[in-house]
């Protein structure tokens, strides 16, 4: 996918795609949250289902739709000092609940 905006772009080249954000104008009204796919020089739009997996070239980054569009967001990383284990923990968990967010990884015992 392209990148995620609220307006189509004047020029896009056969086969673009985009994640249409709100609040969505012109050809793209109506359409928020579906992705538009530029097909024989019209915009064809596809409603996200549960699970959809993309990757936002514009932004670097894969997104999911769980009810939603969730990005996958990168922990902070541990800094050094005396609570180095308690933020490698916080850090481990956070890159935990990102890769279960994206279904990359399931619930323990699922």
């Amino acid at each position: 996918m392209t990148g995620s905006q609220a307006a189509p772009p004047t020029t896009a080249p056969e086969g673009a795609c985009y994640r249409i954000t709100s609040p969505a104008t012109g050809a793209w009204t109506g359409h928020q949250d579906q992705i538009a796919v530029r097909i024989g020089g019209d915009w064809h739009f596809v409603p996200p289902s549960e699970g959809l997996l993309l990757f936002d070239r514009a932004a670097g980054r894969m997104m999911v739709y769980r009810s939603q569009w969730r990005p996958a967001t990168a922990p902070a990383l541990p800094a050094g000092g005396t609570v180095i284990d308690t933020e490698a923990r916080a850090a481990l968990t956070a890159l935990v609940d990102t890769l279960r967010t994206l279904g990359i990884i399931g619930t323990p015992g699922t």
